[in-house]
């Protein structure tokens, strides 16, 4: 980042600059007043506020003015003394202008920094950095905010271990980037701290539907727009026993043995936010891990990712290419892929958890 730059940043544009300034003002001296092309130089302390350090940028000005005001004075014969103070006084215009460049550009950056670093520290607070890793399970992937310049965004994830055992959730706020924020923190919030006291999912589900409901009735006092959230919730209770809960989320997908497994294990229940319309109860899915097994989970801002021709992400094809790959490797591979299948050109924030070992559901 700017910020970060060493003191002595832009020393080699810097000279170049000085050895271009010197060098038109050794052929403006050398071929006689008709030419004078030095008056086209003040561009060069320009580039170097632009590029250079402080103090860079002042050696760029001073040599800058110094070459002019020698040229002014001692190689125009034919110039009235007016003539010299206005060419004099422009150099110093020009190089004086440079120097108030280069510092409200280095402010800005310092600025900048500031913010990203802040930026930073809410993102640490709202979602904990990946891989993830509680108890016997580790989770790799990757977090993309569509909207530019933003960390965090509408896509929520976590994994804690609890005296109820493991506990995973990922979620998808409605809408994306920083508007999205405040619905995914309080869900995320609510699903942390229920996840250490309530016995089951559909527990942890309520109450993370009560902490949107909050959420929404305040911004509905406020004028702004209530949310909904879908979310998939995943419990491992000691070997080869789990639940899944699915709150209107996405599948998601169950790698074993090489082969991967698309799971719509609860595929049904409405999105949080919007259980209420039904009055019918959540109710998750007994699943049965096994050692090995992996599961993918995302949001939908990776399985509807667009290539250029219009195609969706072929997420599953893609997995089922790349299941001799490490989870690290394999979130890694699926993020550049992603990448360069879209163009860089997301519309939707997008998130992968790459998680083992995992959740198989019973067969049909």
């Amino acid at each position: 980042m700017p910020a970060t730059r060493p003191p002595d940043s832009g020393a080699r544009a810097a000279a170049v600059l000085i050895l271009l300034v010197v060098t038109v003002v050794v052929v403006d001296a050398t071929t006689g007043p008709e030419l004078h092309i030095s008056s086209f130089m003040g561009i060069a302390p320009l580039v170097a506020a632009l590029r250079c350090s402080y103090r860079w940028t002042l050696v760029v000005a001073a040599v800058y003015l110094g070459c002019l005001t020698y040229v002014d004075i001692l190689t125009v014969p034919d110039w009235a003394p007016a003539s010299r103070v206005v060419g004099v006084f422009g150099a110093v215009l020009v190089a004086v202008f440079a120097l108030v460049l280069c510092r409200t550009r280095l402010q800005r950056e310092a600025l900048h920094a500031r913010t990203s670093l802040v930026a930073d520290t809410v993102q640490r607070a709202v979602l904990r950095e990946l891989p993830l890793r509680a108890g016997p399970v580790e989770a790799y992937g990757f977090y993309v905010s569509a909207q530019e310049g933003a960390r965090v965004g509408g896509d929520i994830f976590e994994a804690v271990e609890t005296p109820h055992g493991l506990r995973l959730m990922i979620g998808d706020v409605q809408g994306k980037g920083m508007p999205a924020i405040g619905a995914g923190l309080d869900v995320l919030a609510s699903f942390r701290e229920a996840a250490h006291y309530q016995e089951s999912l559909e527990s942890i589900a309520e109450r993370m539907e009560q902490a949107l409901a909050r959420y929404n009735t305040r911004s509905a006092a406020q004028g702004t727009d209530e949310r909904f959230v879908t979310a998939l919730l995943m419990e491992v209770r000691g070997t080869g026993e789990g639940r899944v809960l699915s709150c209107g989320h996405i599948p998601y997908y169950l790698v074993r043995r090489g082969v991967v497994h698309e799971r719509r294990d609860g595929e049904g229940g409405l999105p949080l936010g919007l259980g209420t319309l039904t009055g019918e109860r959540r109710r998750s899915v007994h699943v049965r891990p096994e050692p090995d097994d992996w599961v993918v989970l995302c949001t939908d801002g990776v399985t509807e990712a667009r290539g250029k021709d219009g195609t969706f992400y072929p997420l599953r094809d893609r997995l089922s290419a790349w299941t001799h790959l490490p989870p690290a490797d394999l979130a890694r591979t699926l993020r550049a892929d992603l990448e360069t299948f879209t163009r860089g050109d997301l519309k939707d924030d997008a998130t992968a958890l790459i998680v083992g070992p995992t959740l198989s559901a019973d067969p049909p």
